[in-house]
């Protein structure tokens, strides 16, 4: 399973790696990008084996040659530990692949819909041969999963019919653990990310009276930066420090524009915060009528549904109850069991194929 240390995936690695371990499943993690922290390697191995490529992640490449060496990097790392399967977050990385296991892909986020969702525009000529390698890498795989209907539904818009795709929701780990909460708002992300909004939040901090903390890096790999003038900045936190802070907020707010998913908004409902969401497809599909949702391009509505969470306790009181029964939707061992259907399907095809071919 290939990962990287820098945005969600490692956290949907690490959850969806936890589930496979308790149906016996043995995993090989191969990471690319920068090197995880001492505690993500310890977060690894504990559920597997670690090994990390001196190779850039797709997003943080210039052309696609520095990408290159990838895929034949990953099969290699496969043969050499016996793996039955691939599984590769990153649909660049099965472009061209040269291997006979069955390949998974998972598209978490990519460049061309990102670009679609936070700018309006297709993806910039420089970064046209993403869109190439995406595609290579959807037609090479024996299955494409993508986390929510929304993003498939991007997906296709972006690429054109993918006829091996399925929508297979992400789960958390976190467990639902209320405990009396405090008078503030909280959000986490990549805030140097330009499609997590950070900065229509620490605007909306400077129109309403309640503390906004937000926990994440505000630098990014390729010189992104993002300066906050009006939230509490805490910068990049451990997850355990991020959940143990999360579960003290009465309100979890995510601003985002572009979310093919939202894990922090699940960890939310498990911590029993009430939930104050950007008005995006990805959100309404998963937490309609289980939050409050405002305009994410305007600061003074993204604080007013705020202030009416912390005024209106039975709203918010129902709001809680709603999103942590939707939470239970996203369990581990949903996740963990629809993806292994996924495996067993293209294991059983390719003994078929084997078998078809031996007699």
């Amino acid at each position: 399973m290939t990962l990287d240390a820098v945005g969600g995936v490692w956290r949907y690695a690490m959850d969806l790696g936890a589930g496979l371990r308790r149906e016996g499943m043995e995993i090989v993690f191969a990471g690319l990008g920068p090197a995880p922290s001492a505690t993500q390697t310890s977060e690894a191995t504990a559920l597997g084996q670690l090994v990390w490529l001196d190779a850039p992640l797709d997003w943080m490449a210039a052309s696609r040659a520095e990408i290159s060496a990838a895929p034949a990097e990953i099969s290699r790392i496969a043969r050499d530990h016996g793996a039955d399967l691939l599984h590769l977050n990153l649909p660049s990385q099965a472009a061209g692949i040269g291997t006979p296991l069955p390949v998974v892909v998972v598209s978490h986020s990519c460049v061309v819909t990102w670009f679609a969702a936070v700018r309006g525009t297709p993806a910039p000529p420089d970064w046209a041969w993403q869109r190439d390698a995406n595609r290579e890498g959807f037609d090479r795989a024996d299955a494409v999963l993508a986390p929510s209907r929304s993003h498939a539904d991007a997906l296709e818009a972006a690429y054109g019919p993918l006829s091996r795709l399925k929508v297979v929701h992400n789960a958390s780990r976190v467990g639902s653990d209320p405990r009396p909460k405090k008078i503030f708002v909280f959000a986490a992300g990549r805030w140097w990310d330009e499609g997590k909004n950070g900065a229509v939040l620490d605007r909306s901090a400077a129109v309403m009276p309640l503390p906004v903390v937000m926990v994440g890096s505000c630098s990014g790999p390729n010189g992104q930066r993002l300066q906050l003038d009006d939230a509490d900045d805490r910068g990049p936190l451990p997850y355990s420090k991020t959940i143990a802070l999360m579960r003290r907020a009465q309100i979890v707010v995510s601003p985002s524009i572009y979310e093919p998913f939202g894990l922090t908004v699940l960890e939310a409902a498990r911590c029993g915060a009430a939930l104050a969401l950007s008005d995006i497809p990805t959100y309404r599909e998963l937490w309609d009528g289980c939050a409050l949702f405002f305009d994410p391009h305007d600061p003074k509505a993204l604080a007013a549904a705020c202030m009416r969470l912390s005024e209106d306790e039975q709203l918010r009181a129902e709001l809680v109850v709603r999103s942590l029964e939707r939470s239970r939707a996203f369990s581990l061992e949903r996740h963990a069991a629809a993806v292994l259907e996924t495996y067993a399907r293209l294991m059983n095809d390719k003994f078929n194929l084997v078998a078809a071919e031996q007699s």
